[in-house]
Order: structure tokens, then C-alpha cells, then sequence
């Protein structure tokens, strides 16, 4: 055999190690899934275990459709990278819903394209650089109803901006990440900047996003309840309000807050710091804000003590 065969041998080993993982993991989530189903506690993050997702989005997902009135069957995810890390995959999966994903990076959405998982359930994507002027024509792209079952939203950058604009987009469930160095009492986001990455608008990578308050303020205005978050404090859920019932119901921000468990800050040559919250927050106290609601601008330093 020549070392090009043995090569290609090696590669097509790999494939299928990697398929029976996944499958391994997806048939563990579903013994999660029926164990949790008879759970009941007010606390969402209860819910949590992982299959596909950064932290226990997977388990909190399925509980909450499991116990919704889900209009449609399809789901909508843009920040995603490759997808392979993701809060749909597992419901992709698992329950055959029918997705569309967007990303930035061409490369990612190629992956995704070539993955295992891609030809054998109803999913579509998109390479595409996120603003609020693109974002409702790229969602129109899905050919879904402007209700689907998930609509989740994680660019790391403008989100609260951009979610403004889907005025006429009614999910069942929205997933929004926050920034949990913004705190719990002020709704304010970072101002508008069709360009802007995290990475690259400040060194520490920790300026990004909005509060869970001004989500809360948005979302509350097109009748939708935050229901809570989950336990590493940056996802947060928001389910229509015609949709709860006695297993799901609305939080106050005090009850669903939670602080980020994260210690992602990074130096100005990219290493990591491991600092807490408060040392995080003191790095970018220089930065821009604006209160989402009355329009006032403001620094990070102004922000209240928790």
C-alpha cells in the first residue's frame, strides 16, 4: 500500500470515528432528555446537560419544547461558527427540526457543508457578514415562516442592534447571549457599529454585546418573557407569551440573572488573564455605552455596583 492509500485509509478512519462519537453522544442526550422530562423545578439552568452546545443549552432547549405549544418545527442560528458547537445541533438531530445557520466566515459554512451530519437532516447556511440593514433579508433567505420554533442570536458584537430590526420575526423561543459584566440594573449595549468584532474593538475581548436588562426591554415590548438563563450566566431565553404555562413561566431579571462564569479577559498580547467579573469590568471602564432605553450615553464606569 502506498503512503498516499495509507493516507487516505487514515482519513476515512478518522470520518468514522468521528460519526460514532456523535452518534454516541446524540443517543446519551436522548437518556437525558427522558430523565429530565419528568423533572420539575422553577430554575431553568435544572434543566441543563450538553451534547452539542457550549454549556447545557441542549438540555434546557429540550425542556422547553417538550413542554411549549411549538408552532413550527424550524430553528434559526447565526453566530455559529462551524456548527459543530452550537444550541441547535442536538435538536437538528435528534429531532429533525429544520434549521438555517449563518456565519461570517465562508470557511466555516464549508465545513459545515462537508460534515456528516449535513446531508442526512434539513439544514441550510449562509456566509454572511451580520449588520441590522442586512439582517432581515438574510433571514428571509430561509424560506421559513416568520415564526419559527428558535430563533438564537450570538455575533459577539452588536446583538441587541441588530435584533431591533426583526420587528416582524416571531419565534416561539428567542436565545440571546448577554453580557454579564454589564449587570442587572441598567439596560445599555454597546453603540452601533456595522463593523464591529470583538476581537479586534478592544484588546481584552470583553466589550460586546448588551445587558440581559435591555434584551429583557426589547423582547418585553413584542410580549415575550424571559423564563431564565443558564448556569455559566450568557444565555438567556425568552418565550412568547401566549406560549407559557405551568411548566414555563416568567422570571423577574432579579430571579434569571446570572453572573458569567466565564474568565475569558485576555492581555494586550492575547493571553489570558483568568480575572473575575470586577477586574474584567475595570479594564473596559473607559468604554462607550448607550442606555437602550432612554438614549443616554454613558461608560462602562458609570455602570451601578451590583
Amino acid at each position: 500500500m502506498s503512503r498516499l492509500e495509507r493516507f487516505l485509509d487514515s482519513g476515512r478512519e478518522l470520518l468514522r470515528l468521528h460519526r460514532e462519537i456523535g452518534d454516541l453522544k446524540v443517543n446519551q442526550g436522548r437518556i437525558l432528555a427522558e430523565l429530565h422530562a419528568g423533572k420539575s423545578s422553577p430554575r431553568l439552568s435544572d434543566y441543563e446537560f450538553r451534547v452539542f452546545s457550549q454549556s447545557g443549552e441542549d438540555g434546557i432547549i429540550q425542556f422547553l419544547i417538550s413542554s411549549l405549544r411549538i408552532e413550527n418545527r424550524t430553528f434559526i442560528e447565526f453566530g455559529t461558527e462551524d456548527f459543530h458547537e452550537s444550541n441547535c445541533r442536538f435538536l437538528l438531530v435528534k429531532d429533525d427540526w429544520s434549521g438555517f445557520v449563518i456565519d461570517g466566515s465562508e470557511r466555516n459554512m464549508e465545513r459545515l457543508r462537508g460534515s456528516a451530519f449535513f446531508w442526512r437532516h434539513p439544514l441550510a447556511c449562509k456566509s454572511a457578514f451580520i449588520t441590522r440593514e442586512n439582517i432581515a433579508g438574510l433571514l428571509e433567505e430561509s424560506g421559513f415562516a416568520k415564526r419559527p420554533g428558535i430563533l438564537s442570536i450570538d455575533i459577539d458584537g452588536v446583538d441587541y442592534h441588530v435584533l431591533a430590526e426583526l420587528r416582524d420575526w416571531l419565534p416561539s423561543i428567542f436565545i440571546v447571549e448577554y453580557n454579564a459584566l454589564f449587570g442587572k440594573r441598567r439596560a445599555v449595549s454597546v453603540p452601533y457599529d456595522p463593523m464591529f468584532q470583538r476581537g479586534t474593538k478592544h484588546h481584552s475581548n470583553l466589550y460586546y454585546g448588551a445587558s440581559l436588562p435591555a434584551f429583557a426591554h426589547l423582547l418585553g415590548q413584542r410580549n415575550y418573557a424571559l423564563v431564565g438563563a443558564n448556569s455559566t450566566g450568557n444565555n438567556a431565553f425568552f418565550v412568547r407569551r401566549d406560549l407559557l404555562n405551568e411548566r414555563v413561566k416568567e422570571v423577574s431579571l432579579a430571579e434569571g440573572f446570572r453572573e458569567s462564569r466565564f474568565r475569558e479577559g485576555r492581555d494586550r498580547n492575547g493571553q489570558l488573564t483568568f480575572e473575575s467579573a470586577n477586574a474584567g469590568r475595570r479594564v473596559i471602564e473607559d468604554l462607550p455605552l448607550i442606555d437602550v432605553i432612554s438614549g443616554e450615553g454613558l461608560k462602562v464606569r458609570n455602570l451601578p455596583d451590583e
